[in-house]
C-alpha cells in the first residue's frame, strides 16, 4: 500500500516540497513516509506529525482532513468558526462549483485569527484565490491546513491534547492510505 503515496519517503516528501523544512524541526529520513509520521508522532515534537500530513496529502484531501479534525473539535469553536467549517465542508463536497468557491473567498478576506480561517484560506489558495507567489511561498495550502489543525489542537485541554493529536494524525494517515489506494485503483 505504501507503494502508492504520493511521496514513497520523507525524505521524497521534503526534495518535492522543500517548505515542509521551513514548517518542522525533523530532519527528512528515507523511511517510508507512513513510518516516519508515526516516528514523529512517538518524538520529542509531536506535533510535527501533523505538518508532515499535511505536506503528505494532496491539497484537496488534507483540506478535508483539517475540516475533520475541527469538526471533531466544534464544542471550542466560536460562530463565525462553525460558519466557516460549513463553507469549507460545502467547497471539499464540490470544489469546482463557483457558489462555493465564491463564499470562500469572501469569507478569507479577513486575515486568519482562527483554526477554521487557515482551513478556509488554504481553500483559497487551492482555488488560487488570494493572489501569491506559490514558487516563493512553497505549500502555501499545506502550512494553512497544518497551522488550522495546529491553532484547534492549541484549544484542548492539556490532558486530552496527545490523545486527540494521535487520533488527528491517524485520521490522515489513513487519508494518505485511501489516496493511494485510490490512485492505484485509477491507474489500471
Amino acid at each position: 500500500m505504501a507503494k502508492g503515496l504520493r511521496f514513497r519517503t520523507a525524505r521524497d516528501l521534503f526534495s518535492a516540497c522543500p517548505a515542509v523544512a521551513r514548517d518542522m524541526k525533523a530532519a527528512p529520513t528515507d523511511q517510508p513516509s507512513i513510518e516516519f509520521c508515526r516516528a514523529l508522532l512517538a518524538g520529542r515534537v509531536p506535533e510535527e506529525a501533523i505538518t508532515f500530513c499535511a505536506y503528505l496529502l494532496p491539497e484537496r484531501a488534507a483540506v478535508w482532513w483539517a475540516h475533520e479534525c475541527l469538526s471533531n473539535l466544534a464544542e471550542l469553536l466560536g460562530d463565525r468558526d462553525l460558519e466557516l467549517l460549513a463553507l469549507v465542508g460545502d467547497w471539499v463536497g464540490e470544489p469546482g462549483n463557483p457558489d462555493h468557491s465564491e463564499a470562500v473567498a469572501q469569507a478569507v478576506e479577513v486575515p486568519p485569527t482562527t483554526p477554521v480561517s487557515w482551513i478556509a484560506l488554504a481553500t483559497g489558495w487551492r482555488d488560487n484565490g488570494p493572489a501569491i507567489d506559490t514558487a516563493a511561498a512553497g505549500s502555501p495550502a499545506a502550512h494553512a491546513v497544518s497551522a488550522g489543525i495546529l491553532a484547534g489542537l492549541a484549544r484542548v485541554s492539556l490532558a486530552d491534547r496527545f490523545a486527540v493529536l494521535s487520533a488527528f494524525v491517524e485520521m490522515g494517515i489513513q487519508m494518505a492510505e485511501m489516496e493511494a489506494q485510490q490512485q492505484s485503483a485509477d491507474a489500471y
